[in-house]
């Protein structure tokens, strides 16, 4: 099998085999290159325009790599060869159905990017390609891989506590950035990595030695101080809000066709909105001119819970920003809510093995007598994420107000949206 040698900034050399080059080589595959992997982050940091395309093959080279350490392992022989050939290829194609400006449209309820894939993977010539090298049930499997809902023994890597894609964009968008936040011991978590047998079913899983735990707390810091600082970055989120509003607004009114968005790149869907949806909000982003903060706060200092239908209900949603909008005098889509979709900092569910040959499942309870990392995570997660109110021109908001709009549930706020009696009224 021949094999080509690509140079990337972040892990050098990157060698591909002739087959996850054919794949790169499709229509499907090349779109990534012209789809940023940090979306509109790039008007804040000037260099974060790297793409999915690069992520992709990073995640690519930590299979290889992670498989080939995999080797010196005596359970490695459990492993049947073709599951390490779909999991090289899962990494490859794992972000494949990822729309323009990276997770923005998710946000307003398009199907997620996991989903996306299928069609891409399962039909047309990436699935011919993947029927004639790896068999007909091929592209089901790795689809099955990238969800999350294999079980093969290496699922983890693609999917989970621990998966490449996490150690590829958290370093990849550090690094592009000039940041030093997403520094994490990359090669110390690859190489703590082995199969071990889970206690329960006596089957082949993913799992890690204990010694590199500590390599993992560096992994939820670096991500925490990538959402703070990078991801839910201020200007980063008054961009995105911009653009979600603008590409609700184009479907809303039928410009855009949801079942589209995932054939853009990010140029493209931008000179589409230019030609069937002009609008001041669209060359407001254009020439970079920012919504202003008119209100913010972090999620720690909100009931748990509150101001979710903001993240969840794009329509009410909307319907909130007009009414605000025009109760400050300001014209409808002038006015944006942001409040970043509810994530996890570290989902856990992670085999150890510790010192002495036991096998312990970490899990969302803790371990006793090391740091307590859920607990850890749902603190950095409720500090990174917060509720803020822009606006296209400077305004004074009283916070009061705005925290107790937010503290309602979506029914409440929809029955004050119906009653016109204003929105920022005890």
């Amino acid at each position: 099998m021949s094999v080509e040698i690509i140079r990337d900034p972040l892990w050098n050399n990157i060698r591909l085999d002739s087959l996850s080059f054919e794949l790169i080589d499709t229509p499907a595959f090349q779109r990534l290159r012209y789809v940023r992997q940090l979306g509109l982050a790039f008007l804040v940091y000037p260099g974060a325009t790297h793409s999915r395309f690069e992520h992709a093959l990073g995640t690519y080279h930590l299979a290889r790599r992670t498989l080939t350490l995999f080797e010196d392992q005596d359970d490695f022989a459990l492993i049947d060869r073709d599951e390490c050939m779909l999991i090289r290829i899962a990494a490859l194609l794992h972000d494949i159905g990822h729309y323009p400006f990276s997770h923005a449209l998710e946000e307003i309820g398009a199907m997620h990017h996991e989903d996306v894939a299928r069609p891409l993977i399962c039909d047309g010539e990436v699935a011919d390609i993947l029927h004639r090298e790896l068999g007909a049930d091929a592209p089901e499997r790795i689809v099955a891989l990238i969800r999350g809902e294999s079980d093969s023994p290496l699922q983890g890597l693609i999917s989970g506590s621990i998966d490449l894609d996490k150690l590829d964009y958290l370093r990849r968008d550090a690094f592009m950035c000039g940041v030093s936040y997403g520094e994490i011991d990359v090669d110390r978590l690859v190489n703590a990595l082995v199969i071990l047998r889970d206690p329960t079913t006596d089957a082949p899983r993913v799992g890690m030695i204990e010694k590199g735990l500590s390599a993992l707390e560096s992994l939820l810091f670096a991500r925490y101080q990538m959402y703070r600082n990078v991801y839910w970055h201020h200007a980063v989120r008054s961009a995105t809000a911009m653009y979600k509003r603008l590409v609700a607004d184009a479907l809303d009114a039928g410009a855009l066709d949801a079942r589209t968005l995932a054939g853009f790149t990010d140029e493209g869907i931008l000179h589409v909105l230019g030609q069937r949806a002009p609008s001041p909000l669209l060359q407001a982003l254009r020439e970079r001119k920012l919504y202003k903060r008119a209100f913010e706060c972090p999620a720690a200092d909100l009931q748990p819970d509150a101001a979710e239908w903001i993240a969840d209900d794009r329509a009410l949603t909307a319907a909130v920003e007009n009414e605000l909008a025009i109760e400050l005098g300001l014209r409808p889509g002038e006015l944006l809510l942001d409040y970043p979709t509810k994530t996890q900092m570290l989902g856990l569910d992670l085999l150890v093995r510790r010192p002495y040959g036991e096998v312990r499942r970490l899990t969302a309870a803790g371990w006793e007598g090391a740091i307590n990392l859920p607990k850890l995570s749902e603190e950095f997660y409720r500090s990174a994420r917060w509720l803020r109110v822009y606006t296209s021109s400077r305004i004074a908001l009283d916070p009061a107000a705005v925290i107790g709009l937010a503290s309602l549930t979506g029914a409440e706020v929809r029955q004050r949206v119906e009653s016109g009696r204003g929105l920022l009224r005890a």
